[in-house]
């Protein structure tokens, strides 16, 4: 978050260093250690590493469109252990590992992660991309952190369910959260719903089960 970066830099005097890495090919791009770190970016591909964003087709994107981070280099593993299906599915025909990140590259080479693909929402043909929406409720008082999900929904596909932690006195209601949002986001970008959690569901690894929530709120519009 941009603001957890503004926030940290005006009271210390440090600048957070932004770096983007996962388990199958450790760390691929980082903010530089002396130079410019732009809050909200993971900076460039490391030496020897070679990442692009592309369309569904694996070719290479104009910079500034969105689309999947993909990644190749002497870093990045060879497959899953005893599981030729999934490693085959997981790499392009011209060895780059397929991240499942979506992300945004800009001219210079600068990556700025957008979101998980599976978490991408299409709702009334629209694409719409969690984080912005969770970075938005994310900023309103009372709410400590946020997951957006699309949900079944008749008439669009999917629509979009908001589940708040705010365990404090001073949370927001749904009416307050919903009137908020419309003073920054598009109206497709609105989610239909707003529930309020004490906790959100995480894994092991401190990661948000968005698959756990779409299950406890699948029936919200159908049911």
């Amino acid at each position: 978050r941009t603001e957890t970066w503004q926030a940290f830099f005006e009271r210390t005097g440090h600048q957070i260093l932004e770096r983007y890495g996962m388990s199958e090919a450790g760390m691929i791009t980082s903010n530089p250690l002396a130079g410019e770190r732009l809050p909200g970016s993971v900076g460039f591909a490391l030496p020897g590493v070679t990442v692009r964003v592309s369309g569904e087709d694996h070719q290479p994107l104009p910079a500034g469109e969105i689309g999947m981070l993909e990644l190749t280099g002497p870093n990045v593993f060879k497959g899953y252990w005893q599981m030729p299906g999934k490693t085959a599915a997981e790499f392009s025909d011209d060895g780059f590992f397929v991240s499942g990140d979506l992300a945004v590259m800009d001219q210079s080479g600068r990556v700025r992660i957008v979101g998980r693909d599976k978490d991408l929402v299409i709702s009334g043909g629209l694409n719409v991309y969690p984080r912005e929406i969770e970075q938005a409720l994310d900023a309103l008082p009372g709410v400590l952190e946020s997951a957006v999900i699309g949900v079944p929904h008749a008439d669009l596909g999917e629509g979009l369910v908001a589940v708040i932690c705010a365990p404090t006195e001073m949370a927001p209601d749904e009416a307050s959260v919903i009137n908020a949002l419309k003073v920054t986001l598009a109206g497709f970008k609105m989610p239909r719903r707003v529930f309020r959690v004490d906790a959100l569901p995480r894994n092991t690894m401190g990661k948000v089960q968005k698959n756990v929530l779409r299950e406890t709120y699948a029936g919200t519009f159908t049911d």
